[in-house]
C-alpha cells in the first residue's frame, strides 16, 4: 500500500518501521520535519514530505499524533474525500491517566465529524508504542490483537489487511462509536503499563473457552 503518515514521535517510529519491513511505501511528515526526514532516512521505503505534499497517492493516512493535535494535522494534507484514515490516538489527560472524552462521543467520532469526506477507522489505539516497534508475536505463540472499528466496511477491510500485513491480529470491533469503548481500553493499558509497573511490552485481548 501507498500510506501517509502523520507523526515522527514514538508510535511513528514503530509504524515507519513495520510498514517498511512488509513493503509497504510510507509518506511520512510530521511539525518537525526534522524529525520525519531523520525517520524516513532510516527506513528505506520511507520519504519524508512538508504536510501540504504528503498526501499524494496514498489510499491510507495514519494520523499518530496526540488527540489535540489530529484535525489540525489531517486537514493540512489537502482533501481527503475517500481515503481511509486510521485514527489512532486517545484522548488522555495530561497526566495520561484519564480521557478528556468518552460515554456520548470519542476522539475517532470527533475526528470523522470535523473530516466528513473521510473514511474513518479507529485502529491500534491499544496498541503501545513499545509494542509496536518490537512486533506482534510475544511469549507461547500469542499474537497482539489490533481492535478495529468504523462505519465503512471497505475501508474497514483495508485496515484489517493493513493490520495483518505487518503480522498483527486484527479483531473487527463493530461501528464507530465502539471507539468509545476502545479509547478506555487503551486508558486501563496505559495504567497497567505505567500506573501499575507491569511494563511496556503488554497488550489488552479477550480470551476464548475452546
Amino acid at each position: 500500500m501507498n500510506i501517509t503518515l502523520i507523526g515522527a514521535g514514538n508510535m511513528g517510529a514503530g509504524f515507519v518501521k513495520q510498514l517498511t519491513a512488509a513493503g509497504h511505501q510510507v509518506r511520512v511528515t510530521a511539525r518537525d520535519l526534522a524529525k520525519a526526514q531523520a525517520l524516513a532516512a532510516a527506513h528505506p521505503g520511507a520519504t519524508a514530505v512538508a504536510p501540504a505534499e504528503a498526501l499524494g497517492d496514498s489510499q491510507v493516512v495514519i494520523v499518530a499524533t496526540g488527540y489535540a493535535d489530529a484535525v489540525p494535522a489531517l486537514q493540512a494534507l489537502g482533501s481527503l474525500e475517500g481515503r481511509v484514515v486510521v485514527d489512532i490516538t486517545n484522548p488522555l489527560t495530561a497526566d495520561f491517566m484519564g480521557l478528556t472524552l468518552g460515554y456520548e462521543t470519542s476522539a475517532a467520532e470527533e475526528i470523522a465529524k470535523a473530516l466528513p469526506g473521510a473514511q474513518v477507522v479507529k485502529a491500534f489505539n491499544t496498541v503501545l508504542a513499545q509494542v509496536l516497534a518490537e512486533g506482534p508475536a510475544f511469549a507461547n505463540g500469542q499474537t497482539v490483537p489490533v481492535f478495529y472499528a468504523g462505519d465503512d466496511e471497505r475501508a474497514k477491510q483495508t485496515v484489517r489487511a493493513l493490520a495483518e500485513s505487518i503480522g498483527f491480529q486484527p479483531v473487527d470491533a463493530g461501528g464507530l462509536k465502539n471507539a468509545r469503548y476502545l479509547e478506555p481500553v487503551a486508558g486501563l493499558n496505559i495504567y497497567f503499563a505505567y500506573g501499575a509497573g507491569q511494563g511496556t511490552q503488554i497488550a489488552p485481548t479477550w480470551i476464548h473457552r475452546g
